[in-house]
Order: structure tokens, then C-alpha cells, then sequence
């Protein structure tokens, strides 16, 4: 195992026990996967805040969160590269190159933030009135007045993942988690206050909440730079200063390429995959909307698991130790299936309770509770698949992440789907089957890449 100590490099201990190895993994996966979480959580605070105001509001929410969730998805996937290329250069004992590709990262993630944003501020019109012409003006209204502030935080976004993810190289969760409760509080009060007018301040709506998003994402990027300037150790911006390193920046965009059009890929699908959904007609959507909400718990679950095990294996591999590397992925993704499998199991056993407990209607628990149980046997095939992602991420493996996203997004969920839910008549049942059949496919190839080997010689 590679532990990074205060000063130079990092310090290899004795081999530990299978336990020791799982707390180790543990230590890092709570904290991440509450980042995770919280993240998550101010769009869910958002929409409950919004509901409280009107139809087209809410109904808007619906869009704007999902097109800026969309675009930070996809270009944050630009920190794949920085955990891969930070975490081998601590674990192999080289801080300034580890100092160096964080400062880079960070100064290449706000750039990209600034031409995203501008580009998405040009052509969202366009978008708008292309891909939702029946929404009707008051939504579009709605939707048009929150990303005229919510998409100047994307610099800001992507700033915070690139931070997290340097953090994360060097075995830190817990800062990034600080940073997200904080931000989560800032956005919980100035949301309430400016939505409804508290403590005399205007009345401003969606306004309101895309206000309260931007000073989260200000407020975490706040706290992360306090951490990382303040940091001795594997990560040390006192030591080694800010600079760009043209080199170590085309390192990042070789590995990150494949990550963000795997990420493209997957966003897209999920694109087509609601899509399709719309298609079953307006019971179908809100028994889906109801039963993601559900099984987001253990996907994001499933993500923090994958943190740790990227930041471990990235470390282990540039150590020289990739047998401890892959002993490491093994560990992260059966704990996470651990973890994952008992609520799986508690959605297929009380779909209909949890349908109803999540505000759904009696024709969409009807409707949605066979679904629901399929979704809840898919959770320990995606637990698996999800960690082994990140972690062969970790390793610089991303265009083989790449495609098994391909693989299974445009050969098995997007096609079988359609044929099981319109032609096979099944419904929304035939969607989410069509997702179960996908996860154990990724999952079984997943861990024949892992086998493989070669992923252990990755070049980042």
C-alpha cells in the first residue's frame, strides 16, 4: 500500500491483511462517497425549492438541471486524467511532477470552463427551441433565466473537480466533502432567501436558485484552494509553486480525450435512454424519474467506492506495485457490491412501498414496481462495473473504459431497450431489463480487461 507522508515521496508499507486493505479502502470511500452525494444534492434541493413556487417553474428544472448536469458530466471527466497522471507521479515518489500536473490540471479545467460557458451561453437559444418546442414559453422562460447565471458557475465546477481530483490523488477525500457541505449550506440559505424573499431581499425565482448554485460552486473552489495552498506534503504549492507545464498538459489531454467521449457516449445514451422513455407517455417518465431518484443512492454509493479504488490504484501503479494495484480494484468492487447489493435487494422486496414513499401516484407505483425490482437486481452488477471503470481510469486504462461504454450503451442498453419496451410491448419493465442485461455485460468484460493485465502497463 502507498500512504503519502508530509515530505517527499510517498512511503511503502508491509504487505496488509485482506482487512487492513478493505479499511484502507473504507477510509477513503466514506468520505467520497458523501461528496458524491451532496453534489448530487443541490439540484435535489433546488427542485424541492422551486416546487414550492410553481408548474413551469419546477417543469423547467427538469431541463436546465439536466442540461447543465449534462456539460459538467461530460468535460469534468478531464479530472480522470489528473487523478491518473497525479497519483502515479506521488506513488512513484516525484512531488514536483505531482505539484506540477495539479497546478495544470487546475489552470487547464478553468479554461475549458471559460470556452464551454461561453459556448453553451451562445448556442443554448438554439438548443432550446431545437430539442424542447412543446414545452411551452413560460418553462423555456424559466429555463433561459437560470442558465443566464447558473452556466457562469461552470468554470467553477470544473475548477472544483479538477481540485478534488488532486486531492483525491494524494489520498485526501475528506477536503473535497468539506467543500461540498459548505457549499451545500450556502446554497440551501441563499436558495430559500432569494426564491422567497427572506430577510427582505427580492423575490427572484429560478433566478434565486441558479444564484444560490453559483455561490456553492464559488464556495467550494474557496475551500479547496485554501487546502491545497496550505498542503505540505506529495501535493506541495508552497514548496513548488504555480506553473504550466505544456508537456504534462499534453500528457493530460491524451488521457483524457477517451474520458470525455466515453462520457459523451454515456451522457448521450442517457439523452436517448429518456428519450425513449418519453415515448411510454407521461406515467412512464414520472415512474422513471421516481425510480432513479431511487437507485441514485447506490450509484453514487458505487462512485465513491470508485474514487478510492483510482486513487489507489494510480498511486500503487507509479510505486511499481501493481499487484497491490489490482488487489486494490478487487477490494474496492466487491466491498462496493457488499455495500450496494442489500439495498438492491430492499428495492426489489418493497418496490411498491418505496414507489409510494418517493411521491409516486398509484398508476405510477402500478406501473413502476416491476421495474423497480429489475433495477434493484441490476445494483450489484453495476456496484462492480462502476468501481472497475474508475479504477482502470486510475490506471490511464480509459480507452478501454471507452469502450466497453460503447459496447454496451450502443449494442446491448439503447437497441435492446427499444426492441423489449415497443416492439416486445414490455414497457418501462423492458427498458430497465435492457439496463439489467447491460450492467452484467460491462461487468463480465470489465473484469476480463481486468485480467488481461494489461492495463497495468498503461503509458499516462
Amino acid at each position: 500500500m502507498v500512504v503519502p507522508v508530509a515530505h517527499g515521496g510517498p512511503r511503502v508499507s508491509a504487505a496488509p491483511s485482506d482487512i487492513r486493505h478493505a479499511r484502507e479502502v473504507w477510509r477513503l470511500s466514506w468520505p467520497a462517497i458523501g461528496h458524491m452525494l451532496l453534489l448530487t444534492a443541490v439540484f435535489v434541493v433546488d427542485r424541492a425549492i422551486i416546487g414550492k413556487t410553481s408548474d413551469a417553474a419546477l417543469a423547467s428544472m427538469q431541463i436546465s438541471t439536466v442540461l447543465v448536469w449534462t456539460l459538467t458530466s461530460i468535460f469534468t471527466a478531464f479530472s480522470t486524467a489528473t487523478l491518473a497522471i497525479a497519483g502515479r507521479a506521488i506513488g512513484s515518489g516525484n512531488p514536483r511532477e505531482a505539484s506540477r500536473a495539479a497546478t495544470t490540471s487546475v489552470a487547464a479545467a478553468a479554461a475549458s470552463g471559460v470556452v464551454v460557458m461561453v459556448a453553451a451561453r451562445l448556442a443554448s437559444p438554439l438548443v432550446l427551441a431545437f430539442a424542447f418546442p412543446h414545452a411551452g414559453s413560460d418553462v423555456l422562460a424559466n429555463v433561459g433565466a437560470y442558465l443566464d447565471v447558473a452556466l457562469f458557475a461552470l468554470p467553477l465546477v470544473f475548477v472544483e473537480a479538477a481540485m478534488a481530483s488532486v486531492l483525491h490523488a494524494g489520498g485526501d477525500t475528506r477536503s473535497p466533502l468539506l467543500a461540498a457541505v459548505v457549499g451545500n449550506g450556502i446554497n440551501l440559505v441563499l436558495s430559500c432567501v432569494l426564491v422567497f424573499g427572506l430577510c427582505g431581499a427580492p423575490k427572484l425565482g429560478v433566478v434565486g436558485v441558479a444564484i444560490g448554485f453559483l455561490a456553492a460552486a464559488l464556495a467550494e473552489v474557496a475551500v479547496l484552494s485554501v487546502v491545497l495552498a496550505r498542503r505540505r506534503g506529495p501535493i506541495d504549492l508552497q514548496r513548488y509553486g504555480l506553473s504550466w507545464d505544456s508537456a504534462l498538459a499534453r500528457r493530460l489531454m491524451r488521457v483524457a480525450c477517451p474520458a470525455i467521449v466515453d462520457k459523451t457516449a454515456y451522457a448521450g445514451g442517457y439523452l436517448v435512454f429518456v428519450a425513449l422513455i418519453g415515448w411510454l407517455g407521461p406515467a412512464a417518465m414520472a415512474a422513471n424519474q421516481v425510480i432513479s431518484s431511487i437507485e441514485a443512492i447506490c450509484f453514487l454509493t458505487a462512485e465513491g467506492f470508485g474514487i478510492a479504488a483510482g486513487s489507489l490504484v494510480a498511486q500503487q501503479i507509479g510505486a511499481n506495485q501493481r499487484a497491490r494495484a489490482e488487489a486494490s480494484m478487487r477490494t474496492a468492487a466487491w466491498l462496493a457490491v457488499t455495500v450496494v447489493a442489500p439495498l438492491g435487494l430492499l428495492f426489489a422486496l418493497a418496490a411498491r412501498p418505496l414507489l409510494t414513499m418517493f411521491g409516486g401516484s398509484s398508476e405510477v407505483v402500478a406501473l413502476g414496481a416491476s421495474s423497480l425490482i429489475v433495477a434493484g437486481l441490476s445494483q450489484p452488477f453495476m456496484a462492480y462495473a462502476t468501481v472497475m471503470r474508475m479504477a482502470l481510469r486510475g490506471a490511464g486504462a480509459t480507452r478501454s473504459v471507452l469502450c466497453v461504454t460503447l459496447l454496451g450503451t450502443l449494442l446491448v442498453r439503447l437497441p435492446l431497450g427499444y426492441l423489449l419496451a415497443v416492439p416486445g410491448g414490455l414497457g418501462l419493465f423492458g427498458v430497465w431489463l435492457a439496463c439489467l442485461c447491460d450492467w452484467v455485460l460491462e461487468a463480465a468484460v470489465l473484469s476480463l480487461i481486468v485480467r488481461g493485465q494489461s492495463w497495468k502497463t498503461e503509458t499516462v
